[in-house]
């Protein structure tokens, strides 16, 4: 995942993925963190911490 802060907005880019089924099995996720993820990008002295889920209906 590349994060980055440009003209005030947060850019996020992150490798897609064939859909899988997430836990409960209802979506099939496209791309993922995994979990909170901190970034490199910095607020008040304190890293952007991002969790992501992508998915699509099944």
């Amino acid at each position: 995942m590349d994060v980055k802060i440009e003209n005030g907005k947060l850019l996020i880019s992150i490798e897609l993925q064939e859909p899988t089924p997430s836990a409960s099995g209802k979506t099939l996720v496209v791309a993922t963190t995994h979990g909170n993820m901190p970034t490199q990008c910095i607020i008040n002295g304190k890293p952007v911490v991002i969790g992501l889920n992508a998915y699509i209906k099944k």
